[in-house]
């Protein structure tokens, strides 16, 4: 019982301290916002809205994730509190989880930021909802861990954005979110299936168009090797970089 109450108080003051932080703010909300915004002014016209609404989503929910936790394990690290959680009655699984789960709702968050902005322009009621919330829940995971192991190496914020970047980018336009994987170079393919984002993508695809590149099932146990391989080396690198 203790444990649980260690972990909420962990979640309740990573959510309290760092949610406004200017770069969450700039990177995890303005980004996504002007991503999306773009979109629909430049498409309003002559292309369907709901084409790239799946990528809309999946471009907010990374950003939004990558933004938030590089915020959070910097200053955790530098403000060297991270050492004094070791004390609080939880493990380090527990502390790590708790760490992260502020991030996935915060990316859960931003991934509203396109859809508000796209029922203005279309109706969205033939979407399937269930589908949209579970891909989006599995690219906030993914995402999050990703960025884990890269902001644990980072020892300033400005550090962990330019490394998130390094990732992050490339995503962004090899991923499905800007283009389908089958209209990439042949030679740049393998790269985007080796991608989490991917995955994710093409479940919001089905979801939103009705168009899939790969059956939902295949997609979701991807996700979910996924999620276990790189929570099990985020936990390494912590154990080894910040503990240590």
């Amino acid at each position: 019982m203790k444990s649980w109450i260690a972990f909420f108080n962990i979640l309740k003051k990573d959510i309290k301290n760092y949610y406004l932080m200017p770069s969450n703010i700039s990177w995890g909300i303005i980004f996504p916002l002007s991503w999306t915004l773009m979109q629909l002014i430049r498409s309003s016209g002559s292309i369907n809205v709901i084409e790239f609404l799946p990528g809309l989503i999946a471009v907010s929910v990374l950003f939004g994730t990558t933004s938030m936790l590089a915020v959070t394990i910097t200053f955790e690290r530098k403000g060297r509190s991270f050492e004094r959680l070791l004390l609080a009655p939880v493990s380090i699984n527990q502390m790590v989880l708790a760490k992260i789960t502020g991030t996935i709702l915060f990316g859960i968050c931003n991934a509203c930021i396109p859809v508000i902005f796209a029922s203005f322009f279309v109706n969205l009621g033939g979407i399937n909802w269930g589908e949209v919330l579970l891909a989006v829940f599995l690219i906030a995971v993914t995402s999050t861990l990703i960025s884990l192991m890269v902001a644990v190496s980072a020892k300033e914020v400005f550090e962990a954005q330019m490394l998130s970047n390094l990732f992050r980018f490339p995503m962004l336009f090899l991923c499905g979110t800007v283009t389908a994987v089958r209209n990439l170079p042949v030679f740049i393919r393998p790269i985007s299936y080796c991608l989490p984002l991917t995955y994710g993508t093409d479940i919001l695809d089905g979801a939103i168009t009705g168009t899939r590149a790969m059956p939902l099932l295949f997609c979701i146990f991807i996700l979910i090797v996924f999620t276990v391989v790189l929570f099990v080396l985020g936990r390494y690198i912590i154990g080894r970089k910040w503990i240590l």
